[in-house]
């Protein structure tokens, strides 16, 4: 009796633990709280929820990227705008275009071509390849002396035994800021370019700081200045691109268009005791519509030439860098926009 009992003690646990069977399994578990009926509404629902989704999310991320497009053409579109416009006009400028892809044989490393008026790049070659940029440096240096001095400052010689290129300035010699400046942009002169640096409160080191900073002012991101008169080929390098920024910022200025626009100039210590002949080094001033701006050459350098050519009503500024030379190829460049380059009007071609 006792085996008896026990063994149907054993089939009740043994039908309390069956395994579910598999229709069993696929029979939904209703919480106690929901009727059937309820529970069937809430399934459906379910169910057009995560269709509804299905649909949604590929609509939503269509949506978002027609946005961004919209926006993007909007942003560039206004930007282009903004740089074809003249700023105190409000007129559209004529945009550079090339007429065909003749691309000019070049000995330098790097080389560009800028439309000044709107500062599109017309051509280029390795535009952000640095190089030591050499006496081009002496173009921030007039900058910055502008700055501080009047044309009538009068300064002195103080440092002898300078060297690279030099006019042969004498210690104690008073000058006159303005016939330096002519000095130091037209021969080139080096012992020009350091007296006007001795005569700066703080001299050198307040002087190079003060060009740095000007070269950040300008947006000149891959330049830095170490020498005003460009003889460190180390510490001063540049890019074709910042240094046809910096060109086309110095020929904005009056002065500064003028000297280096003078083929000659004469002038005398201000005692009137001895006179300096002064002839530009620039041979292409005159040539192509060229009126600047500054020549270049060190070892580490090669021959570097920035160049500002004004033709049929249009300016451009011209770079050439570690040129072999710098003459012919930037004669190339000039050639290459008088044959190439034409000008689309683009307020005209918007009001049609």
């Amino acid at each position: 009796m006792k085996d008896f009992q026990s063994v149907k003690k054993k089939r009740r646990l043994f039908k309390k633990n069956k395994p579910l069977t598999k229709k069993a399994k696929e029979k939904p578990v209703i919480p106690a709280k929901l009727s059937p009926k309820r529970y069937s509404v809430l399934k459906n629902i379910n169910k057009h929820e995560s269709s509804l989704l299905t649909l949604l999310i590929p609509l939503l991320l269509v949506v978002i990227y027609f946005t961004i497009s919209y926006l993007n053409t909007y942003i560039s579109k206004n930007i282009k705008v903004n740089k074809l416009t003249d700023s105190l006009s409000g007129k559209m400028l004529p945009f550079p275009q090339v007429n065909e892809s003749y691309i000019p044989y070049l000995s330098a490393r790097a080389a560009i071509v800028v439309g000044a008026d709107n500062q599109a790049v017309i051509f280029s070659k390795n535009p952000n390849l640095r190089f030591s940029m050499a006496s081009t440096a002496k173009v921030m240096t007039a900058l910055v002396a502008l700055e501080h001095y009047k044309m009538d400052s009068v300064l002195t010689i103080k440092s002898r035994g300078v060297p690279g290129s030099t006019i042969g300035l004498q210690n104690g010699e008073k000058f006159y800021f303005e016939d330096l400046l002519y000095a130091m942009l037209l021969p080139s002169a080096n012992d020009a370019a350091v007296a006007i640096v001795d005569n700066y409160p703080g001299g050198k080191a307040e002087f190079v700081k003060k060009m740095n900073e000007k070269a950040k002012a300008l947006h000149l991101k891959n330049t830095s200045f170490s020498d005003p008169a460009g003889l460190d080929d180390d510490g001063n390098f540049t890019t074709v691109d910042d240094l046809a920024r910096l060109g086309g910022a110095a020929m904005q200025n009056q002065k500064l268009s003028e000297v280096v626009g003078t083929p000659y100039k004469l002038i005398t210590n201000q005692s009137r005791s001895k006179q300096y002949s002064l002839g530009n080094l620039n041979r292409l001033l005159g040539v192509n519509g060229v009126n600047g701006i500054k020549t270049g050459t060190t070892e580490g350098a090669g021959e570097v030439l920035v160049t500002s050519s004004k033709q049929n009503g249009h300016t451009f500024i011209i770079v050439v860098m570690n040129s072999q030379d710098r003459f012919a190829d930037t004669r190339a460049l000039l050639s290459f926009i008088e044959n190439n380059v034409s000008f689309v009007d683009l307020s005209i071609s918007e009001e049609n």
